[in-house]
């Protein structure tokens, strides 16, 4: 089953399938807000999401590393927050390397 709608003042048709439930633009695009498959995306595109993944698995691998190395009294606040907070990923093992280590004490 499909339908056409017209959005209004803009001029644009676009068509939704809900057989399929993707949106359809009037070029037979997907429509902004639906889902791409990986198949659908550029090879740049998908060059970047996987450089943009190993980069986020190489800083949370370092900072759990440097975590589990480091003496508690080097690290600001619990080490068990700080592990919790590598689960946000990027900010989390950023964060860490930013504001959770203390520099050794000499």
């Amino acid at each position: 089953m499909s339908r056409s709608f017209h959005e209004a003042g803009i001029g644009k048709c676009v068509r939704v399938d809900f057989n399929s439930q993707l949106v359809v633009g009037p070029t037979g695009d997907l429509a902004p807000g639906s889902r791409k498959q990986w198949s659908d995306l550029s090879p740049e595109a998908r060059a970047a999401i996987v450089l943009g993944g190993t980069v986020e698995l190489i800083f949370t691998v370092a900072a759990l590393r440097d975590l589990v190395r480091r003496p508690a009294g080097e690290v600001r606040g619990r080490k068990l927050l700080w592990l919790l907070g590598f689960f946000v990923q990027p900010i989390g093992p950023l964060a860490y390397f930013a504001i959770g280590r203390r520099k050794p004490r000499r």
